[in-house]
């Protein structure tokens, strides 16, 4: 085997063994485009090796996701079939696992009605508002990881003659995985330590409020009562360690959804749903964005913030360091779970309650009486740069730095 072939079956190993954390005798429910099957059958082989009962592939195609945008009559977008809702549902209720190969094309939606879009995105999301619930609670293991599609290799390494593209973000995926340098399942339980290190001296300090400064930024952001810092992975119901996100650098938390008040311009791009929102800005007053603006792709961050009450709200805040290995690449991926561990970021829409002490216990009408948000979306933005500087105020009302040019300083 060559030395690609080694590193492809190191990643599939690792997606299955420290992702999902596959246990013998569950089912998993593989999502993934055509375009990265190779892959996708490597990750079923390792899933059964370790002992799966049954992996279910359901294979995703943009083109054909497109086709309905163009040519479906306008009365068919709220339409989401309840069938795939109950199925993801009833999974999840019987203790499987998800893992999704995410990788949508930043350009797939150019000149399609943004409305159209925005219509189907939400009546998928109120169509599984039930399987979200396990999601958000990490009631069951749920992993997003990455493989390269043409499209995506385009848009990122167009500076790269065309032929190397797809070669290139294969070694890309491979470097922010720790794939290729010793056993890269060792690496991740070594990473996810150096996290946990992070994350409890955060819920040591217990900040009441973060107060971030950049250009085009001056936003204070008060944190839940009750709030947790988490980062890395987490246990799902079952007791069963998981890593939700793979790359992942970010320890992260609940703001207070009423609590947010100031000025915030993102510092990348953003692909909402396959359209690419440049250089937003949302002023917040209590909480609720009450102006935004962007250089291009307005229409389509109108079209979020519309979804519900909930998305004009923060669901979540999270600190990245700017040397953090991806941020290092000196890249943009236009893919949030990539971008989003260069870069401290945030979330509108709904929060996730096991970023609060018993939150998982709690209503959705309990939980935002406690501070958190709950909405049909959630949509992280990215926000830090080496310019970035975040004071933190403690309960007694002592303020000190968390971070100075974008970098650590507690």
């Amino acid at each position: 085997m060559d030395l690609f072939g080694e590193k492809l079956e190191q990643y599939a190993e690792l997606v299955v063994k420290v992702g999902v954390n596959i246990q013998k005798g569950q089912v998993l429910h593989l999502q993934s485009p055509i375009e990265a099957a190779e892959f996708a059958r490597l990750v079923v082989r390792k899933a059964y090796e370790a002992g799966a009962k049954y992996v279910e592939v359901e294979w995703e195609d943009e083109a054909t996701t497109r086709l309905r945008y163009q040519y479906a009559s306008e009365d068919t977008f709220d339409y989401y079939p309840a069938f795939k809702a109950e199925a993801l549902e009833k999974l999840a209720e019987d203790g499987g696992a998800v893992m999704h190969i995410k990788v949508p094309d930043p350009e797939l939606y150019r000149g399609i009605d943004s409305s159209r879009v925005a219509r189907a995105t939400k009546a998928a999301a109120a169509a599984r508002k039930g399987y979200q619930h396990y999601v958000r609670s990490n009631q069951l293991a749920w992993c997003l990881i990455k493989a390269p599609t043409r499209a995506w290799a385009n848009k990122v390494f167009g500076d790269l003659p065309e032929e190397q593209r797809v070669d290139a973000m294969w070694n890309t995926i491979f470097q922010m995985n720790r794939v290729g340098e010793g056993d890269a399942v060792d690496n991740w339980r070594r990473h996810i330590e150096t996290l946990k290190v992070m994350q409890e001296k955060l819920n040591d300090k217990n900040y009441k409020s973060l107060h971030y400064r950049a250009p085009g930024t001056d936003l204070k952001v008060e944190l839940a009562p009750n709030h947790v810092w988490l980062g890395g992975g987490d246990t799902n119901r079952a007791g069963v360690y998981f890593v939700a996100n793979m790359p992942t650098e970010e320890v992260y938390t609940m703001p207070n959804r009423t609590g947010v008040n100031g000025k915030v311009t993102s510092t990348m791009p953003l692909n909402l749903n396959g359209r690419l929102v440049e250089r937003l800005s949302l002023t917040f007053e209590n909480g609720r964005v009450v102006e935004y603006d962007a250089e291009s792709g307005r229409e389509h961050l109108e079209s979020l913030l519309d979804t519900d009450e909930g998305a004009k709200y923060l669901g979540e805040v999270a600190l990245v360091p700017y040397d953090s290995p991806i941020s290092r690449l000196n890249r943009v991926f236009y893919n949030t779970g990539i971008d989003e561990n260069a870069s401290c970021h945030f979330a509108l829409g709904s929060c996730y309650p096991v970023n609060m002490q018993g939150g998982t216990a709690l209503s959705q009408n309990e939980l935002l009486a406690r501070g958190g948000n709950t909405s049909l979306t959630h949509v992280d933005f990215m926000v830090g740069s080496d310019q970035l500087d975040i004071d933190g105020e403690r309960q007694d009302g002592s303020v000190e730095p968390v971070f100075r040019a974008g970098q650590w300083n507690i």
